[in-house]
This record gives C-alpha cells, sequence and structure tokens, in this order.
C-alpha cells in the first residue's frame, strides 16, 4: 500500500508492504501503483485546460469536435456534450461497452468510438445516472482532434511535466522499475475469496486509457491532490488550469441514486451523491467532500478531498482487498474530521465476508439446479454449435470443435480462450484459461428449423465486475 497525505502546506508520503509477493523490494513514496478510474479526473483536467485556452466550451456538441461520432440514439448522437461525456447520463447501463477493452484488445481508441453506435440504450440520455468507461475514451479521442497530440502525449506534457508528476506514466509498460506487481484472490468460485496470487500484469491495455489507464507513485499523487486543494494553482504565478474550471470540475452535474450499504458499514452511506467531471461530491457524516475510487485486476485505490479542511489523500494497494483499501481511507477520513474512531477493519471484513457469502450460496443454489437437468440437452451435435459468431459492438467470438469438446475465443480480446463446458438445455459456460477473466454461461437460441439463431451471455459469478458486460453481448452467426 501507499499513501499520499496532503494538509494545509504539508505533505506526507510513505509505503508499506512489498511490490510483489515472494520477492523483497518495498514499497516506497515513489512505488507506481495504478489507479484506475482515479485517471478520469486527468482527463478532465486535460479538457479544462483546453478549455482555459479557448480550444473548447464545456457545452460544445461532440459531433463538431470529432467527426464521425454516434450513438445508437440519433438525439444522443446529435445532442450530446463534453459535459456529457464525463458525466455518465448517456443512456448506456452501467459498464456497458467495457469489454471492448476489458482484458486488454486488439482493437484501437478510434475502433472503440466507432463502435459506440451499436450499443443499444439502456435508458433514455440524460435520464439516469449509470458509470461507464467509453465515454471517456471518447473524451480522450477529442483531445486527440483538438490539440493534435495523443491523449497520452498530452497528460505527460501539459500535467504530469508542470505538475512534477516524475514518476507516474500513462501505460504499464511506461513504468520504471519502481513499480508493484497486480495481485487478487482468484482460486474460489467467486473473486475475492481464498489465498492471494499475483496476476500476470498487462489486463488493462491502451485503448481505454482515458477512462482508467494512468500508474502514480505516492509522491505523484500528493502533488496532484495538492493542484486540486489550490483550485488549479502551481508554484509562483503559474496555473495547472483556471479558479473556474476547478469550480466547474467540482459542480454536481448527475445525481446518483443511494443504495443501501451493508450494515456493518451503513454509517458511510450518504445522504446526497453526485457526479460532477471525474468525482463524486457527497456528503460524509455532515461534511461534504469530493471522492473517488479506482479499480483495475489486481490494483485498487481511492482519494478524497476535504475543502473545509484543506486537506486530501490518497490511498493505493496493489490487490483487489478492497476491505483494506477502505479501512485505511475511512480511518484517515475520521482523524481529520475529528470523527470518533471506528475498527474499520473489523466493519469491512464484516461486511465483505456476508457478500462473499451470500454470492457463494447463490451460486451453488444455481449449480445444484443446473445439475439437476445437466443431462437434458444439447439439442445439436457439437459440431453444430461451432462457427464465427457476431456482436455489432464487440465484433467476432470463435468457437471451434474438436477432441470431443467446443472451445470459444473473443477474436479481439488476447487470451480470453478456453473450453465450453455443457450445462443443461443449449446453455454452456466458458471456463476461461486465463483463470484472471469472469467466467459466464453462453446460451444457444435455435430458430424453428433447428439453426442457430442467436448467442446470449451471462457472467457465471454473482459478484462479477461490471466491466464484464456479458449481457450487453448479442452475438449471431456471421454467416447471417
Amino acid at each position: 500500500m501507499a499513501v499520499a497525505i496532503v494538509e494545509g502546506g504539508r505533505t506526507y508520503t510513505r509505503g508499506y508492504g512489498v511490490r510483489k509477493m515472494g520477492d523483497a523490494a518495498e514499497v516506497d513514496e515513489h512505488t507506481t501503483f495504478p489507479i484506475g478510474s482515479n485517471t478520469k479526473a486527468f482527463t478532465s483536467a486535460a479538457l479544462a485546460i483546453l478549455v482555459d485556452r479557448g480550444k473548447l466550451n464545456w457545452k460544445d456538441r461532440v459531433i463538431d469536435r470529432l467527426p464521425g461520432f454516434e450513438m445508437y440514439d440519433a438525439y444522443a448522437s446529435h445532442e450530446m456534450t463534453l459535459l456529457d461525456l464525463l458525466t455518465h447520463r448517456s443512456g448506456l447501463g452501467l459498464g456497458e461497452g467495457d469489454l471492448m477493452f476489458v482484458p486488454a484488445t486488439t482493437r484501437s481508441r478510434a475502433d472503440i468510438v466507432h463502435a459506440l453506435r451499436y450499443l443499444q440504450p439502456a435508458t433514455s440520455f440524460r435520464s439516469v445516472f449509470a458509470y461507464d468507461n467509453v465515454l471517456y475514451t471518447v473524451a480522450g479521442q477529442v483531445i486527440e482532434a483538438v490539440s493534435g497530440e495523443r491523449w497520452e502525449d498530452f497528460i505527460r506534457k501539459e500535467i504530469f511535466e508542470p505538475v512534477g508528476m516524475r514518476d507516474s506514466a500513462v501505460s504499464y509498460a511506461g513504468q520504471g522499475s519502481d513499480r508493484v506487481e497486480p495481485h487478487a484472490r482468484t482460486s474460489e468460485a467467486i473473486r475475492g475469496m481464498g489465498p492471494q496470487r499475483v496476476l500476470p500484469a498487462g489486463h488493462e491495455g491502451d485503448a481505454a486509457a482515458p477512462a482508467g489507464s494512468i500508474y502514480a507513485s505516492a509522491a505523484d499523487m500528493a502533488r496532484w491532490l495538492r493542484v486540486q486543494l489550490s483550485h488549479g494553482a502551481l508554484e509562483g504565478e503559474k496555473r495547472l488550469f483556471s479558479e473556474e474550471s476547478s469550480k466547474e470540475m467540482w459542480t454536481p452535474q448527475t445525481i446518483v441514486p443511494i443504495r443501501p450499504f451493508p450494515s456493518a458499514v451503513a454509517q458511510i452511506q450518504p445522504n446526497f451523491e453526485d457526479y460532477a467531471l471525474g468525482f463524486f461530491i457527497q456528503d460524509y457524516r455532515g461534511h461534504q467532500i469530493i471522492t473517488h475510487s479506482g479499480a483495475v485486476l489486481g490494483g485498487l485505490s481511492a482519494l478524497v478531498i476535504v475543502p473545509e479542511k484543506n486537506v486530501a489523500f490518497a490511498v493505493m494497494i496493489n490487490s483487489e482487498d478492497s476491505g483494506a483499501r477502505w479501512s485505511v481511507f475511512y480511518h484517515l477520513l475520521d482523524y481529520y474530521l475529528g470523527l470518533p474512531p471506528t475498527d474499520w477493519s473489523a466493519q469491512f471484513k464484516k461486511a465483505l465476508d456476508s457478500l462473499h457469502t451470500t454470492a457463494m450460496n447463490s451460486l451453488r443454489a444455481a449449480q445444484k439446479e443446473q445439475s439437476a437437468r445437466s443431462d437434458r440437452g444439447p439439442s445439436l451435435p457439437l459440431a453444430s454449435y461451432a462457427g464465427v459468431y457476431h456482436d455489432p459492438w464487440y465484433g467476432t467470438a470463435t468457437i471451434s470443435s474438436g477432441d470431443g469438446g467446443l472451445r470459444i475465443r473473443f477474436d479481439a480480446t488476447p487470451g480470453m480462450e478456453g473450453p465450453l463446458e455443457h450445462v443443461q438445455y443449449d446453455t454452456f459456460r466458458t471456463h476461461w484459461t486465463d483463470r484472471d477473466i469472469e467466467d459466464a454461461y453462453v446460451s444457444f437460441a435455435l430458430d424453428p428449423g433447428g439453426s442457430i439463431d442467436s448467442v446470449r451471455l451471462r457472467a457465471v459469478s454473482p459478484a462479477a465486475d461490471f466491466s464484464f458486460d456479458y449481457q450487453d453481448l448479442h452475438f449471431i452467426p456471421a454467416t447471417h
């Protein structure tokens, strides 16, 4: 873990533990961690810089800045603004389209932007908050179209350099040698249970970098938080962005529905929550905070800004143990707000144990029902399920037969392949060779003539991360 704290004019940074299990190399203040979706505020800041320079206006329509931009819905295509790109109100469902780049893809960022036109909305435009990543990818393309520089180059030149973020990188490969390796608990049916293990690196590619690819150290996160607390001011008379842009980035745009929190951690449930430009604006026990979390496979982060106390801090960890991240986060928040201490480690362990137990019970109940019907089907000889299947926004998946079984491969996602195991009727399930990828049920629908008409998918685990949005896929045989 690494922690960065900015309190008034003072900065505290420290690393804890090791960069990789089984290796003695320790974490220090310059060790880089993935910050995941805390990258979004950097993308918003990059747009703010262009707004300050008169190159953009927050209410500019995307189609006027990015020729060829198109959503499934014609009204959304015509009316979507830069603010809409950043505030999760497009009409897309939660995480819709994430399988285009999670895990890493061979597709380009431009390809992903083009595919947006095939993502069918879950709600009407601007009516509901639903967190997404794909539209921050579009924001990155807008930055390139307006500035003439790729998002990566703009972030390095216009943010990292003036802020003094010398350790940070915009990709896994771009980091120095002082970096962590990702870890997770993946040996059980529910991710997050079982022993910790080192993960293969590089699951998150560059295609969706503007949504979540930055790697930063505690020292650099402290510099970033100092800029946020100073509303864009740098040392001397220089500024990264204007006070007006700072205010815009912290201005609520989209109301976030409040969901019930587990009883063990109910006291952290906010009374209100909104999304601004790369930040959540909410209350914590009577105090307004500006916050965001981040997650990639094998690493988590969280940051908070408390304007009334002139305090900000960030916590980063190279595992998926969210209870550890949040325990430190809320311990620090309570301390700086002068609130009575809570044993957050015990409370989050209780909450997560309960969530894991519920998910496991649900999975076992489903498997019990399926096993009672495992002798029913499949309707066709296994070879009849083989072929190339096409989804409008993802692309193609190939199912092959041989050695008495079926195999599936997601063609634009390297390493996303493995055997298909029969479950019941015409439903199979994946068993990806890369066990870091969430498995999915694969259900074939037949037409009246007995030929395969379509294929739908759904995550096997009820606790699967929303970025494995299998339910949004609708494959049909490529020959149709």
